[in-house]
């Protein structure tokens, strides 16, 4: 009974203390004209059709041909049906508004979605500066009104110690490497608020001729920020991103190839075409045509062994496209059929069949080094400590080039004899030669000479350029991790490569006590407990907050973007904006709708939008104001 009252009587007093509070937050806050809440409401209304719009990928235009129906574009159309659903603070203002008139001009257009972008994206950026350190991410360019776009990402571990990576914003591709390296800095110190001595990695997913320039930009960062070390992004196979990062024209011919047989395949019907050519190639290996049509499935010209499966695939992917080139039951788009000649004509030809063949052989010493760099901590930290074998054995084949690439042409030309292409010089380096003698010169050498011999030494120094000493110091640190540990039977030294990181960590001079009772944690745990496999598990443990140096070590780490996101991320950034600029055209894209759509999972604070709103634009009130008075006077 003692009890029951008590806690009755406790009740009671919380709940006088609440009411207290509450009336006194209401008094400290400033009383609203009702001219003021009927303007906020219909600042809401207006950004709850932002963010609809920016959700659902809806562009602000309609794709319509004729000046005049672009004057009802989809923004207003949103906004006339929620007048006519009774949404009275967007009725009542928008009543005196001439029939057929715009209810927001551009200018105010724009304000509205420049408010609802920087409000998602500065949700995102007060994680980022909690966590302190982050590594940055750039994606292909993307077209904007006419001009280049490069889109960042960053990647950083919350307060929940969950590792993220975020989409927040976009910049103009355009000038020297010096002016972009410039105008990144700019973004991320005086715009959002981050200190780049706190980057510590960086990668660029460049394809096309941006990937020099790409390259140049990670190399002066680095120069600037010696720990923002450049790594490959672990949602590109290595393979991929070594053969995008090579600057020669036949090379980047065959990736831009690979691209549009991607999308091409992505084409209803497509794909069943595909099918029905690889079956009828390969009638009389049933077991063989299967494999292939597994292997070909979605997402098939990203993989590590693309190059492998593209020479299975050549002649049926040439007859594939011959019989959509031709449409007979007029099944496909002219388009479609017009991209299956151009795609069939670029194949067709003996110095693309040669790259692709140098390619597939000489990244075959990278394969499997790559994949294990998108799998779980253990592969990654044992694929740092085969990067010695790797770079051997392509030294090897370096020292006997001649005999390798024997056997490397003969392949490509079996290949073309079986195809009927011819085997020759490229037409354009014929007709550079005009007046030379093209006859003393053997087409073995000249591919020698100017594919297999550049192609090799382009890899081996992509390889060396991304996995630097310092870059496989640090990863050998994944070792940290209890499951790698015991992998190691408890005998690593993570002390050795822990130097780069030293300022980075709570006590570095406990570092090495620290880390001698982390090992003896593991090594005397009890029979029924799990060693944690993975930076994330480790990190949710409630007792590394003991390990403070453990626990900033590993939030360092788990930053490096060559390291796989965790298997519970449904979609990442970088998936849902290719999705969204894949449902846009290209002219109808809006950077703020993107970010919008991008970052559906950040909270939409429409009260908070309306504030910023009203503390950047109190012009805006007035002027409605004053037009409200214009037409009622007018009335």
């Amino acid at each position: 009974m003692k009890e029951r009252r008590l806690a009755s009587s406790i009740d009671q007093l919380v709940s006088k203390k609440d009411a207290a509070a509450e009336a006194s937050s209401t008094e400290d806050e400033p009383q609203l004209s009702t001219e003021d809440r009927e303007f906020r409401e219909y600042l809401r209304s207006l950004f709850e059709v932002v963010v609809v719009l920016g959700k659902q990928s809806i562009p602000l235009m309609s794709d319509r041909a004729t000046e005049a129906q672009h004057k009802s574009n989809n923004f207003q159309a949103l906004l006339d049906y929620r007048i006519n659903a009774g949404d009275e603070a967007l009725k009542k203002r928008f009543e005196a508004t001439a029939v057929n008139g715009e209810f927001l001009s551009e200018t105010q257009q724009h304000q509205l979605l420049d408010v609802c972008e920087n409000t998602v994206r500065e949700e995102m950026l007060m994680e980022v500066r909690e966590s302190r350190f982050f590594s940055l991410v750039t994606g292909d360019l993307v077209q904007f009104s006419g001009e280049k776009h490069l889109p960042l990402f960053l990647r950083f571990v919350n307060q929940q110690n969950v590792l993220r990576e975020e989409f927040l914003d976009f910049v103009v591709f355009d000038g020297d490497e010096a002016s972009l390296v410039e105008k990144l800095e700019a973004q991320l110190t005086e715009r959002w608020g981050l200190s780049m001595e706190d980057c510590r990695g960086q990668a660029h997913k460049a394809t096309g001729t941006s990937t020099i320039k790409m390259k140049a930009v990670a190399t002066l960062l680095m120069e600037k920020y010696p720990l923002a070390f450049n790594m490959p992004c672990s949602h590109m196979a290595l393979n991929i991103h070594l053969a995008n990062s090579l600057p020669y024209p036949n090379v980047q011919v065959v990736m831009e190839t690979m691209r549009r047989i991607g999308a091409f395949f992505r084409i209803p019907f497509t794909q069943a075409e595909l099918h029905v050519a690889i079956s009828t190639h390969f009638q009389k290996n049933e077991e063989k045509a299967a494999a292939l049509m597994l292997a070909c499935g979605a997402g098939w010209t990203e993989q590590h062994s693309v190059f492998d499966l593209l020479l299975d695939l050549f002649l049926p992917l040439l007859l594939c496209m011959d019989r959509v080139w031709e449409n007979a039951d007029g099944k496909f788009a002219d388009s479609v059929a017009a991209d299956a000649y151009s795609i069939a004509e670029i194949l067709a030809d003996f110095e693309i069949i040669v790259t692709v063949v140098i390619l597939k052989n000489v990244l075959t010493f990278t394969r499997a080094f790559g994949r294990n760099l998108q799998r779980e901590t253990l592969d990654v930290f044992f694929a740092a400590n085969s990067l010695t074998a790797v770079l051997h054995s392509l030294n090897e084949v370096n020292d006997n080039i001649d005999v390798y690439h024997e056997f490397w042409f003969e392949e490509a030309v079996s290949l073309a004899s079986v195809m009927e292409i011819p085997v020759k010089l490229p037409r354009l380096f014929l007709r550079k030669q005009r007046g030379a003698d093209v006859d003393e010169i053997q087409v073995e050498s000249y591919f020698q000479e100017y594919v297999t011999v550049p192609v090799l030494r382009g890899i081996m120094q992509e390889v060396e350029d991304m996995f630097s000493e310092n870059n496989i110091k640090a990863l050998k640190c994944l070792s940290l991790v209890p499951a790698v540990m015991g992998q190691m039977k408890f005998n690593t030294t993570e002390e050795n490569y822990a130097d780069v990181y030293r300022n980075d960590l709570p006590n570095p001079d406990t570092l090495p006590a620290e880390l001698h009772c982390w090992r003896i944690k593991w090594k005397h745990r009890g029979k029924e407990v799990r060693l944690p496999t993975t930076i994330h598990e480790t990190l949710q443990l409630p007792d590394v907050k003991f390990f403070p140096n453990v626990d900033s070590f590993l939030k360092v780490l788990s930053t490096f973007p060559v390291l796989k996101l965790e298997e519970n991320t449904s979609d990442t950034a970088s998936e849902r904006l290719q999705v969204y600029l894949g449902n846009v055209a290209p002219a109808l894209r809006n950077k703020s709708l993107a970010m919008l759509r991008v970052n559906t999972h950040v909270k939409h604070d429409l009260d908070v939008m309306v504030d910023k709103y009203c503390r950047l634009y109190p012009e805006d009130e007035d002027a409605t104001d004053a037009t409200e008075e214009d037409a009622e006077v007018k009335a």
